[in-house]
């Protein structure tokens, strides 16, 4: 028995707050953990126009948009469109190892935009984004290898499409 030492619990519980506290103060926040983004209430009904709607990249652009404070109705009830080209998708190889093979691949992934008034008079102008990774090869592990590949596509997918809506924002934010 100790009789000047101190409980335990408060001690672990002082410190698991402070770091919680800390954390919170410095700004950290979880990857793809983003706030609402502040568009004017003019861009808020919106119409999307691509040649695949129902693509993976139409659904993730309507879902970031749309967790955004963005309403997709019919066109004649949007103050603005949306212009969506095709996803555009290449793999390069960066690197090669000792036995001539890719050590090393870029993925990119771009797309063209542009956003229409209502009345048809073009608001931005055709802009591409794009999303570039990098990731090591294992020619040992091709299975491995292509999962990988097709969950980097799903993220880039992600990328795009919030790149796609900051830049809109911005542009909407500065337009106001």
């Amino acid at each position: 028995y100790e009789p000047y030492a101190m409980p335990r619990l408060p001690l672990r519980t002082a410190f698991l707050l402070g770091a919680v506290l800390i954390l919170a103060g410095c700004g950290f926040q979880l990857r793809g953990a983003s706030t609402a983004t502040a568009l004017p209430e003019s861009w808020r009904q919106m119409h999307l126009v691509t040649g695949n709607p129902n693509s993976e990249f139409g659904r993730e652009v309507k879902a970031r948009f749309a967790a955004n404070g963005i309403t997709w109705v019919d066109r004649d009830e949007a103050t603005h469109i949306l212009r969506l080209g095709p996803e555009n998708f290449s793999q390069r190889n960066l690197s090669l190892n000792a036995e001539a093979r890719a050590a090393e691949f870029e993925l990119t992934m771009r797309a063209n935009f542009s956003v229409d008034e209502a009345s048809g008079e073009e608001v931005m102008e055709t802009a591409g984004a794009a999303v570039i990774k990098q990731m090591e090869n294992d020619p040992r592990n091709v299975v491995g290898k292509a999962e990988e590949i097709r969950i980097l596509k799903v993220e880039m997918r992600t990328e795009l499409a919030q790149q796609i809506l900051r830049r809109i924002v911005f542009y909407a934010a500065s337009a106001e």
